[in-house]
């Protein structure tokens, strides 16, 4: 085998123009009473998110994907994943590494927010 040359970081696709749609974060991210959502509504809470600042994790999370590490996953008919992992400020302050996964729907050239879970 051929010596590779390193890969450089990769940045989302687009990142810029990333979409997180209000109801991914208000239904499903901060809802306490989502099946699976409420355990990381609970997270995010100790973070200081609520869905009382729902646009804050937005804000956050959109700034977020434009500085993160994107490692791409497998195609599939519907699209391109991408994970994005940093370190994500809340506003309590408190800093906690976060995983982010992003979807680039085929046909589409702009990242869409699928879902976040605590890193490693």
């Amino acid at each position: 085998m051929a010596n590779e040359p390193p890969q450089l970081p990769l940045r989302l696709p687009n990142a810029e123009h990333a979409i997180i749609p209000q109801a991914k974060l208000c239904d499903y991210l901060l809802s306490v009473t989502h099946p699976v959502g409420r355990f990381k509504a609970a997270f995010f809470a100790t973070f200081g998110y609520t869905i009382e600042n729902w646009e804050q994790l937005q804000l956050d999370l959109l700034q977020f994907v434009q500085s993160g590490i994107a490692l791409p996953g497998q195609g599939s008919p519907y699209g391109r994943k991408y994970e994005v992992r940093g370190t994500l400020v809340g506003p309590s302050g408190r800093r906690a590494n976060l995983v982010t996964v992003w979807i680039v729907l085929s046909g589409e050239s702009y990242p869409l927010f699928v879902t976040a879970f605590p890193g490693e």
